[in-house]
């Protein structure tokens, strides 16, 4: 089963995915292999994505929403009480906040530069609108906190119950504290039997750490960030160089 996150590793810098990219996923699953995604999105931001690439099979959220063939087959949300707590702090800091399910994302302001400029680099077509009470009436499985770099250690000594992981200069994930795509992983192959030795996993970024530590077939793309290279067993090319392809093959499953 071979798992591959979205931004900087099926997708390019542009956000759009290559040929050759689409032609190895392909290849894989005519040879039978299980093909999935692990990603930090939400599944409303990459449904476009999984329909072109025919997989019905991810991660997201980071590990905290994960689903088979369609069917869901595990959860972990934020703890509301903690939530409200994590917000009365945020604002308090003229930070912002997204509430995501897994139907929509809502913002506790009406508008924040810091918003637009991380949420327009995904170049997806929703936006998060104004609801300051979402989380009260759903169940959040991640959020997003807008902060400058070393801003969120304000927050990760006094909210345990939270990881902070950081996507892009003004974002950080807010995640459930112990959550990861690395955890999604394990239910998902659990359910299905595959013993962990037939487990590959493709990423770039800092929320592929643990997922990429766990996995012994890692793959690291060679646009990642340093510490992903240094948690996984292989390096392959860019992205936009046939990264994905060369992985492949460099490990064995495409000749």
């Amino acid at each position: 089963m071979i798992f591959f996150d979205i931004d900087g590793t099926l997708l390019d810098h542009d956000k759009q995915l290559p040929r050759s990219t689409k032609l190895a996923i392909r290849e894989l699953k005519e040879k039978g292999h299980e093909v999935a995604i692990a990603t930090g999105r939400a599944p409303f931001m990459f449904a476009n994505l999984r329909e072109e690439l025919n997989i019905q099979t991810f991660v997201s959220f980071n590990g905290q929403y994960v689903v088979l063939e369609g069917e869901v087959i595990y959860t972990n949300q934020l703890g509301k009480e903690d939530l409200q707590s994590l917000t009365e702090a945020a604002i308090l800091n003229n930070h912002p906040i997204v509430y995501m399910d897994q139907e929509d994302m809502k913002a506790n302001v009406p508008h924040h530069d810091y918003i637009v400029e991380s949420i327009d680099t995904l170049k997806i077509e929703i936006f998060p609108t104004h609801d300051p009470h979402y989380y009260k009436e759903r169940e959040i499985y991640q959020a997003l906190l807008f902060c400058q770099e070393k801003e969120e250690e304000l927050y990760e000594k006094k909210f345990q119950p939270f990881d902070f992981v950081r996507w892009h200069p003004v974002s950080v994930d807010v995640l459930p504290a112990g959550g990861s795509k690395a955890k999604g992983i394990e239910k998902l192959i659990e359910k299905l039997g595959i013993e962990k030795e037939n487990v590959f996993a493709f990423g770039d970024g800092l929320n592929d750490v643990e997922m990429l530590t766990a996995i012994g077939n890692s793959v690291a793309m060679g646009n990642g960030h340093e510490l992903v290279k240094k948690a996984a067993k292989y390096i392959t090319k860019p992205v936009n160089e046939d990264g994905i392809l060369h992985g492949l093959k460099m490990v064995g499953l495409l000749g």
